[in-house]
């Protein structure tokens, strides 16, 4: 099934006598779900975009490159950076828009300008019941009540089906940069980024790769900007050993887009995990796992995992401040589960929302 008019969405799901699989462009098949794939590919197209009001409005299944495209014109860009899953899941399509936002896909820009959820305006959606909500605005503002527009995102479809989005959109930058410090362990990586973060210095990339022994600090702005804060960055590192500046803005591109999409683990077999935690626990979480490869992302605080196949490495990381999410894989359950508390709200949640549980059965319990 692939509506075309909110109005169509809402008989198909009115109508429905079983689940459904809402599915954008098909790139991140994440977790199990039964039901009949419902698409929102005949749902796109920018409706809005308003560059002086750093506003930008598209239907859910917009190609993520489109709206890229368009905001690129005017020296404009989604600065959340979102993931491209293709090359880790080995997947094909295109990326949509609203399938960023059901999943809150965020980059490794996080650190300084927030996630997808921090850039939302306002949503329109079609509830389990069949009802056309609209919810937020063109606008940051304090809403009472549910804010459906941060529910929703990072619900993965299981609320309601997202059919337009409103989202704040950032200027770009003239320039990137980034240091590299050679040899570092876990312990001493997480200690040389969270010295970069707690700097004045404005990095806005910060990555480990054990395999390489190699930590990367990513800095943007106008090249005099850069090349200051650079020099002043690699003196504030001095204790962490010598860094290397590399200047060539479209090498830096590349290198944070291979970061970006865990484009190191693409191809290689075994299950891909994604686990957040206090960075300052994150090297003690690696060694429990014994995975066969890991990326640090956000200072620490993000680890992708290579493991074998059909591990659940949850209960070798025991109990810990954050969450283990498997990305590739299907052997054991995707999320991670919830305290008994949050459990229960959630299923008020979606008790509320989605009365028959049609909408993404059984993918996040």
């Amino acid at each position: 099934m692939t509506p075309t008019s909110e109005e169509e969405l809402s008989e198909i799901i009115a109508g429905s006598n079983g689940p459904l699989r809402i599915k954008g462009g098909g790139t991140r098949p994440i977790g199990k779900t039964d039901g009949a794939d419902l698409s929102l590919a005949g749902m796109s197209g920018i409706t809005l975009y308003e560059p002086g009001a750093l506003t930008i409005v598209a239907k859910a299944g917009t190609p993520v490159a489109e709206i890229e495209a368009k905001l690129a014109k005017e020296n404009q860009r989604l600065a959340f950076e979102p993931m491209d899953h293709r090359a880790l899941l080995g997947t094909k399509g295109e990326p949509t828009i609203g399938g960023v936002v059901s999943a809150n896909v965020s980059g490794p820009r996080r650190i300084s300008v927030g996630a997808c959820r921090d850039f939302m305006l306002g949503i329109q959606m079609v509830d389990g019941a069949g009802n056309i909500v609209k919810n937020g605005g063109r606008v940051m503002k304090n809403v009472t009540g549910y804010d459906l527009v941060k529910l929703m995102t990072g619900a993965y479809g299981t609320l309601g089906v997202l059919t337009e989005v409103s989202m704040k959109v950032l200027p770009d930058v003239a320039a990137q940069a980034m240091l590299v410090l050679d040899g570092l362990d876990d312990t001493q990586a997480v200690a040389a980024m969270s010295a970069a973060l707690s700097s004045p210095y404005e990095v806005t990339g910060v990555a480990h790769d054990p395999q390489k022994a190699k930590t990367l600090f990513r800095l943007e702005g106008f090249p005099d900007s850069i090349a200051y804060r650079a020099e002043a960055l690699t003196k504030h590192l001095a204790k962490f050993g010598a860094a290397e500046t590399i200047d060539d803005t479209e090498n830096v591109k590349m290198a944070w887009a291979d970061i970006r999409d865990v484009r190191g683990f693409a191809g290689q077999d075994g299950d891909v995990w994604r686990i957040s935690a206090k960075p300052s626990d994150t090297p003690g979480l690696v060694a429990k796992v014994g995975a066969k490869a890991v990326q640090y992302d956000w200072g620490g605080g993000l680890i992708w995992a290579l493991t074998d196949t059909g591990r659940d490495i949850r209960g070798s990381l025991g109990e810990f401040d954050g969450h283990a999410t498997l990305i590739r894989g299907d052997a054991v359950p995707t999320f991670h589960p919830e305290p008994a508390r949050l459990a229960s709200i959630s299923a008020g949640l979606r008790e509320k929302f989605d009365p028959r549980g049609i909408l993404n059965p059984g993918l996040m319990n």
